[in-house]
């Protein structure tokens, strides 16, 4: 069996919807044998679709449960990736002070094809004119947490994760 690479756990993945947070955190989550926690995914599980819990509740009841579940997460020695709001929390950023953060990239013409057809609740009226202002409006937060930057827009998950073990990782 070849040498694992170990990282310190958790490892945090931030970034904006559709700049594979999810797919790079499962690959990455299996390379290094560890658990991997989408807090999104935990989210839906727990309270419903997200859609439907920004419909029902609005966007600020999103945001406390969303606190709930990041905050859980990030105790867990596991590859975690949190939904692009999550760093909008004041004890989110705190809490990532200490961890090693991923910030993953995506130019806007290649999340355009990955958005499509989702049911993604803070874009669904503007499409592309509305991911372009969140990510704006998040840049700055993301690039004060990121202790690595990778554009995830025509790279395969094979080499961001090679580059998020090199940049982390040890030899068992």
């Amino acid at each position: 069996m070849p040498d694992r690479v170990r990282l310190a756990l958790p490892i945090v993945l931030i970034g904006p919807m559709g700049s594979g947070k999810s797919r790079v955190g499962q690959r990455l989550a299996a390379s290094v044998d560890a658990p991997f926690v989408d807090t999104d995914l935990r989210i839906a599980e727990r309270y419903g679709p997200i859609d439907e819990i920004f419909e029902r509740e609005g966007e600020e009841y999103f945001r406390i449960v969303e606190r709930e579940v990041v905050a859980e997460a990030l105790l867990e020695e596991a590859v975690v990736s949190l939904g692009g709001g999550a760093v909008l929390h004041e004890d989110t950023r705190s809490d990532l002070a200490d961890l090693p953060v991923v910030w993953l990239q995506v130019s806007s013409e290649a999340v355009a094809p990955r958005l499509a057809g989702g049911n993604r609740p803070l874009i669904a009226n503007g499409g592309i004119g509305a991911w372009k202002a969140i990510l704006e409006e998040r840049t700055p937060i993301y690039a004060a947490l990121a202790d690595l930057e990778i554009d995830t827009s025509r790279r395969s998950v094979a080499r961001i994760v090679d580059d998020i073990t090199q940049r982390f990782g040890g030899h068992r």
